[in-house]
């Protein structure tokens, strides 16, 4: 399922126009962002948990020549599933 898929299928469950149901998406998505991009996290009960998690400095190897390479550290979105979410597909 792509965007457009997920925008169908919500305009179709809601009774809303796909209009509406793309403008609640792009909402829900920047406002997750703005919160994870405030240090916060954001829990969607029974959904699940988005954070910010940090990732260290390490070294790494380019592929192409096996030089060695170093990696900055830097932050990277993190979910955790739900329990209700994980009875879901269980």
């Amino acid at each position: 399922m792509n965007k457009a898929d997920l925008i169908d299928a919500v305009a179709e469950d809601s009774d809303i126009t796909k209009a509406s149901a793309a403008r609640a998406l792009d909402s829900a998505i920047e406002n997750i962002t703005n919160a994870l991009k405030g240090g916060n996290s954001v829990t969607l009960v029974g959904f699940g948990t988005f954070t910010v998690r940090q990732r260290e400095a390490r070294m790494g190897r380019n592929p192409r020549t096996g030089e060695a390479i170093q990696i900055k550290a830097s932050k990277v979105p993190g979910f955790k599933a739900g329990k209700a979410l994980k009875d879901a597909l269980n």
